[in-house]
């Protein structure tokens, strides 16, 4: 079967992930710095109720069991948490952890350094880790979602904020940072020389949960075995190295819908690596 190559992959959508990326960090970040700002005097007041901790998602999660069975949140959590909980899951449902790619700040400075990381290592970049030893870390992320949501439910406090490297990232310049947070941040960031979104891999909590629903969501990654070349640009596009051209829909849990591998950025042919609802075989027939 003769298969006709595309063109140069349009990069449009990875541009606008990038863009997405930036303006979040930007917004995050103006909120961290006005949030400090207004408790030295400075600022505009009227920001200072959105924090960290507000704008957080996660924090829906992990004050669930007290609100269920204290009917109330635990300290720190707002209730902007719980509706941007909702909105996250509602994406996920669609179209999978956007939230991890697109719009999480720690995720975008990670990939900053693995640009970096990149450029000095080349092919051995996220190529460091072991595959066996990879798969096995990989059960570390929820380890750490069951123990920060068991934690926080026995304290009704919010514990792992001394250990959340995001947290870390947007208090650098506070009196308060914690020493801990600091540290598994700095850990992260050069881990990131070598190894693509260490955290999001192996430590995070809530790329632990929004990863299941991979198996469930409604757009899906696919990929036509019809027109695949069998080149694994995909593969190594990846950065989450999930084996895109073994899988006709790809359901890895560890999938964050980057669209790196897709036929609009990596695959060099036309419609064989696609986000889309319905399978290559349906719509061929």
């Amino acid at each position: 079967m003769n298969v006709k190559r595309g063109d140069k992959p349009v990069k449009r959508i990875i541009k606008y992930r990038h863009l997405v990326q930036l303006l979040f960090f930007v917004l995050i970040a103006a909120i961290a710095i006005n949030k400090t700002l207004v408790e030295t005097g400075g600022g505009i007041e009227w920001l200072s109720t959105a924090s960290l901790h507000a704008i957080c998602p996660f924090g829906g999660v992990v004050t669930l069991y007290e609100l269920v069975t204290q009917g109330d949140l635990i300290q720190k959590i707002h209730l902007s948490s719980l509706v941007l909980m909702g909105l996250v899951f509602t994406l996920a449902l669609l179209a999978g952890p956007v939230f991890c790619s697109w719009i999480c700040p720690l995720g975008s400075v990670q990939e900053g350094f693995s640009r970096l990381g990149r450029r000095i290592f080349k092919k051995r970049f996220n190529q460091f880790v072991p595959r066996r030893l990879d798969h096995l870390l990989r059960y570390g992320r929820y380890l750490v979602l069951a123990w920060v949501v068991y934690a926080t439910a026995r304290s009704a406090s919010l514990i792992f904020s001394d250990y959340d490297p995001y947290q870390a990232l947007f208090s650098l310049w506070e009196e308060d940072l914690a020493v801990s947070g600091a540290l598994i941040l700095a850990v992260t960031l050069l881990g990131a020389l070598f190894v693509e979104r260490p955290w999001c891999k192996y430590a995070c909590p809530y790329g632990a949960l929004l990863g299941l629903f991979n198996k469930v969501r409604i757009f899906k990654i696919r990929r036509n075995p019809a027109t695949c070349i069998a080149c694994n640009k995909c593969d190594r596009a990846c950065p989450m190295n999930i084996q895109v051209s073994e899988m006709e829909v790809v359901k890895d849990v560890q999938c964050i819908s980057c669209l790196e591998c897709t036929s609009e950025n990596q695959c060099p042919v036309a419609d064989t690596v696609n986000l889309q609802i319905r399978s290559f075989q349906k719509e061929e027939s």
